[in-house]
């Protein structure tokens, strides 16, 4: 065995899971591996090509949805010279590459139509021929297909063969997303943790218990993906010192803009729930920082401003008002000031986003949507 990867977790889902992989490692079946995005669908397809008589062979990982249709056949069966523009000498594809080893084709939901009809024969007889050339090629190759799309509609929908999902559905791991692991989340935390310590040179204090509790909470959209790099996040730019909940929920915030949300497995009202509360809290952030920009643009009349508007009439004078006041003419709304106030502050920095949302004093996001509201 050239190397070993472990499917790391004690939670019963993964348990179970890890034993299924053993099972099938070590025969020539097509296992299709099912699960959200970031779960660790490429690692449990290592995990089994690593407990495998193939092991010291090679495992070929290829993402079918990162490739463009038009060429997709061609890295995935090869291609002889001349067979398209631009084919200047014989390609092996990856099924030769992988002969006697693996190849695991991730996103296999995203293959087109055209593809799926050769990978097909492939499965059924190990055989495929080149781009531009007659010759049937044979290859030894394990195949390792994964997903995060539901394949059964697919078919529904006439997006996917029923004959090939029916082949590769043989052997099916369905892998649980990380916020059903339980203290799986904190296993796999500290074990990034002692990766990253390694790679960067960097001693790390710890977590405080209140941010580990935090950590179980959390529904963990991006799954062991979004983890792992939170781990390093945490590493490198808190320099290693320990995570008080405060430090690990700001970091969570502007990973996710889901600010304060928490899960508890299998309740997922309770969930959307808290999806619906971080959005208000988002949405009243915004409020106030366009509250902040319409009170500078009222300011922006004076001689010293930065932004120079034109005169805009006020509204009529009240008792103890702070406010410019003007004769008889009726109020000028308050989105006609942002639009001014907005427009004012583009003209002056030629249209730079950054430099004009520095000024008003929203961020860029609020920038951008109020741009888009108002047609500037």
């Amino acid at each position: 065995m050239s190397r070993s990867i472990e499917f790391i977790g004690r939670s019963a889902g993964i348990v179970q899971l890890r034993e299924l992989a053993m099972q099938v490692a070590d025969t020539d079946v097509t296992v299709l591996i099912t699960g959200e995005t970031g779960s660790g669908k490429e690692v449990l397809a290592r995990f089994i090509h690593d407990h495998s008589r193939r092991a010291g062979k090679s495992m070929i990982p290829v993402n079918c949805g990162a490739i463009p249709s038009g060429i997709l056949e061609s890295e995935l069966f090869g291609h002889e010279k001349g067979a398209f523009t631009g084919a200047v000498q014989a390609r092996k594809g990856y099924f030769e590459s992988a002969d006697k080893g693996t190849i695991f084709l991730d996103e296999i939901g995203e293959m087109p139509l055209e593809t799926q009809v050769k990978f097909l024969r492939v499965i059924e007889t190990g055989q495929f021929q080149r781009v531009g050339a007659s010759e049937t090629i044979s290859a030894d190759t394990r195949i390792i297909a994964a997903t995060n799309r539901n394949l059964n509609q697919a078919v529904a929908e006439k997006h996917f063969r029923e004959d090939l999902y029916y082949r590769l559905k043989s052997v099916e791991l369905l892998i649980p997303p990380l916020r059903e692991r339980g203290s799986d989340i904190l296993m796999l935390a500290e074990h990034f943790v002692h990766e990253f310590e390694r790679k960067h040179a960097i001693a790390f204090e710890g977590f405080s218990q209140e941010s580990g509790e935090l950590m179980l909470r959390y529904p963990w959209p991006g799954n062991v993906r979004e983890l792992r790099n939170l781990i390093e996040a945490l590493l490198i730019l808190e320099r290693g010192k320990k995570i008080t909940p405060d430090i690990l929920e700001k970091h969570l915030v502007q990973r996710s803009r889901h600010k304060g949300l928490v899960h508890e497995p299998g309740k997922s009202e309770k969930n959307e729930l808290h999806l619906i509360y971080s959005s208000l809290i988002q949405l009243r952030q915004e409020i106030d920082e366009i509250r902040q920009m319409l009170q500078q643009a009222l300011l922006y009349r004076q001689p010293t401003s930065p932004l120079l508007l034109p005169a805009l009439p006020a509204p009529p004078a009240a008792q103890d008002s702070t406010l410019p006041s003007g004769g008889n003419e009726a109020p000028v709304p308050l989105k006609e000031l942002e639009k001014r106030a907005i427009g004012e502050a583009l003209t002056k920095f030629d249209g730079n986003k950054r430099k004009t949302a520095l000024a008003l004093g929203i961020n860029e996001r609020t920038l951008y949507r109020k741009i888009k509201e108002y047609g500037l």
